[in-house]
């Protein structure tokens, strides 16, 4: 139990990872399949693990809400809140760079490489979908990286609000001229620095990061906001164009009845 509970706290067994087959499982942590099932059904018992009929034992959706659903829903309908996550993510991310700069493995650094690869190679190909959740893994990964189960815990729960698009739009972000660009110059600059063990570059990295993302959906949000009001005098004087040619149409037709 205690070392099936070691695995979920590190973060190598994450929310809604299959275990490995029951005979797998008993030889990698050495113990008797009697024995790993009674491990198993006690985990299950304390809300670590769950059943899937016919689709094996997985981990449970362990990683605590932030924020109840109706704060949920009043933060999503206040904007400035946007401005407060952004902060504390600054500050956090800057925190978990710097720690992962100073104790990141050459696993690790084989796992955020790899991250990078894969980011890259949805940039070159344009896969807006895969760029968004790589994103998301990249900083999930960082903070593993820290070697802090409490930041990484309090990371997970923060970039699900993300992932779940309560605070801004990352589409909107993505479509600003040249941010695809920026943001994956920004994920390498984080990369590096954790690679080559340098702390300071990695809050830097992090913070510099952040910033361009609140400055960003700013942005994203003011261009939205004068695409809606162009669009609303678009659909306005289209509307009243209309009408005139209505009008003059009918004064037309009226002429004809009365010249015939």
């Amino acid at each position: 139990m205690r070392q099936i509970e070691g695995l979920i706290l590190e973060g190598v067994l994450r929310d809604g990872d299959r275990l490995p087959a029951e005979r797998e499982l008993a030889s990698r942590i050495d113990v008797s399949r009697p024995i790993l099932r009674n491990a198993l059904k006690a985990l299950e018992a304390k809300g670590l693990l769950v059943t899937r009929h016919g689709g094996g034992t997985h981990v449970a959706n362990i990683v605590g809400e932030v924020f109840a659903a109706p704060v949920r829903e009043l933060i999503a309908s206040h904007p400035e809140a946007t401005a407060d996550y952004l902060e504390y993510r600054r500050e956090i991310e800057a925190v978990a760079a710097e720690m992962a700069a100073r104790r990141a493995t050459e696993a690790d650094n084989a796992l955020l490489g790899d991250i990078i690869a894969r980011m890259e190679h949805a940039h070159a190909t344009a896969d807006f979908e895969a760029e968004v959740e790589i994103d998301v893994e990249f900083h999930n990964a960082v903070g593993e990286c820290a070697h802090n189960f409490v930041l990484l815990h309090t990371l997970r729960s923060c970039y699900r609000l993300l992932a779940d698009g309560v605070f801004y739009s990352r589409a909107r972000i993505y479509d600003l001229p040249g941010a695809r660009e920026s943001l994956l110059a920004q994920h390498k600059a984080i990369f590096l620095a954790i690679r080559d063990g340098d702390p300071a570059a990695g809050r830097k990295a992090a913070i510099d990061h952040i910033a361009y993302v609140q400055m960003a959906s700013t942005e994203a949000e003011r261009t939205g906001e004068w695409e809606r009001i162009s669009q609303l005098r678009l659909r306005q004087r289209s509307g009243v164009e209309g009408k005139r040619q209505t009008s003059k149409t009918g004064r037309s037709v009226a002429a004809d009845t009365q010249t015939g």
